[in-house]
């Protein structure tokens, strides 16, 4: 499936306001509201796909609404990203926070998908965006994925503070796909409309020379020639 709707991160910042890149096509969809709570009046803080595994990988209209059966549904697994020339960043991924988004980004990473792609924006003091491979945020996987938070109907306790990994979109809430970006700083103001899905570990030394990569624009788009090239991202468990 092309996806042609540039994926985005918003700032609401004072000192660059208006850092959104337009969607180029799709409106945004209306929030599905919250589950309702088990019968024993308990919420578990889970998402909707946590609680519903009958029928694994399930996509309805391009969009990916239960998580694949490859044992990356549940509980707290750990991937590595390899930076060429930049080093390792190690990241905990809660598969029990966001099912959908940490079972997709496992499913991406063990079939090779992120092997030579490159963060295309980089914004210091907010983040780090890659895995396009279009590398201009125009690009993605086959499948959208639910947008796990907030806005869109879903539990997701994780806050965007430095290092925390989440997920990029475009304007139309289940439009992420295989767009991600690292935290270099804590924004709040991106909780409750992005599916933040873990957290670095170790490497936040390499987040921080990311940060410094020469960009073009306030929008922080980086010139193809200096995009810093992803070897690979893999599961470690």
């Amino acid at each position: 499936m092309q996806i042609n709707r540039r994926a985005f991160v918003g700032l609401a910042a004072s000192a660059v306001s208006t850092m959104v890149l337009a969607a180029c096509g799709g409106t945004a969809q209306q929030a599905t509201p919250e589950a309702e709570k088990k019968a024993e009046g308990t919420d578990t803080g889970t998402s909707d796909a946590a609680k519903d595994t009958q029928e694994a990988g399930k996509v309805v209209g391009g969009v990916l609404v239960t998580p694949y059966d490859e044992g990356y549904s549940s509980g707290i697994h750990h991937a590595t990203i390899e930076v060429e020339d930049y080093g390792t960043i190690k990241l905990e991924l809660n598969a029990t926070n966001t099912p959908i988004t940490v079972s997709n980004f496992a499913h991406l990473a063990n079939s090779k998908f992120y092997d030579g792609l490159t963060f295309h924006r980089i914004i210091k003091d907010f983040m780090v965006q890659g895995g396009d491979p279009n590398g201009n945020g125009t690009g993605g996987s086959d499948v959208n994925i639910k947008g796990e938070f907030s806005q869109n109907g879903v539990t997701n306790a994780i806050r965007h503070k430095r290092g925390v990994i989440s997920m990029a979109r475009s304007s139309a809430n289940d439009s992420g796909s295989s767009q991600f970006f690292i935290m270099h700083a804590d924004n709040d103001q991106l909780d409750g409309s992005y599916a933040a899905f873990g957290n670095v570990t170790e490497g936040m030394d390499v987040i921080d020379k990311l940060a410094e990569v020469p960009v073009e624009d306030a929008n922080g788009t980086v010139a193809k020639e200096n995009q810093p090239k992803i070897k690979s991202i893999r599961m470690d468990d």
